[in-house]
């Protein structure tokens, strides 16, 4: 008998220009499932990040949402784009990173990927992480979880949506450890592993001292077309 091909899926929400090892996560697998059908939550990942400025401070830079009902999905949660939050992180960048050596390749793609018109959070934020994943020579395939229709919730849910794209092996962020019951992936005849987020190096920021959760802008932007060499998926 012809063993069955590995085929390793990850599966986490959809983030506003999230940080490096979320890009490093989606390059250690075959398929990435953006988790657009679980609950929004407030004040989270989902709508903001943080960029480094000169001063040694951090800052958020927040996509703004139309309140929504507690249970609202992800994929529910619109823009509130009364407010000219684009051109205003647009602004703040360019006025952050406008010496960088990452500046002039970088910001002209992420201007016209943040001017086009999104009336759905996590429409935007899928959109803009395909496209840095392109950029970064990430070849993974991307699906979206609501697309799936795959059945329970919390732990189920997340073993359906590998059943659905025929994973072997499941890779989970480590802050999972905490819900995940290994017996049912056992169970399920799907691989349970972790990322292992200790051995991304230090990269030249703006300002001292280092600080590793920034937005992947700020990796790209300091660093340029380096930017790859310090995820250490994508060194190997």
């Amino acid at each position: 008998m012809i063993p069955k091909a590995q085929r390793t899926v990850g599966i986490i929400q959809p983030n506003y220009l999230p940080w490096r090892g979320y890009f490093g996560f989606i390059a250690e697998v075959d398929f990435f499932v953006f988790l657009d059908d679980v609950q929004y939550t407030r004040r989270d990942w989902r709508n903001r990040n943080r960029i480094r400025l000169p001063s040694g401070q951090s800052k958020w830079i927040t996509v703004p949402v139309h309140s929504a009902q507690l249970g609202t999905k992800i994929n529910e949660i619109q823009i509130d784009n009364s407010k000219d939050w684009a051109a205003n992180h647009l602004t703040q960048l360019r006025q952050n990173y406008r010496r960088t050596d990452g500046f002039d390749g970088f910001f002209p793609w992420l201007e016209a990927a943040l001017s086009a018109p999104h009336d759905c959070l996590s429409a935007l934020d899928i959109s803009l992480t395909e496209g840095i994943s392109r950029k970064l020579g990430i070849k993974t395939e991307f699906l979206i979880a609501s697309d799936l229709d795959a059945p329970g919730s919390r732990e189920d849910h997340l073993i359906s949506l590998c059943e659905k794209v025929g994973a072997t092996r499941y890779l989970s962020g480590p802050a999972a450890l905490s819900y995940l019951e290994p017996q049912k992936w056992e169970d399920a005849g799907i691989e349970l592993a972790i990322k292992d987020y200790s051995n991304y190096p230090p990269y030249p920021q703006i300002a001292e001292p280092f600080e590793p959760a920034m937005s992947i802008v700020d990796l790209i932007f300091m660093t340029g077309d380096n930017a790859s060499s310090y995820i250490p998926a994508l060194c190997k």
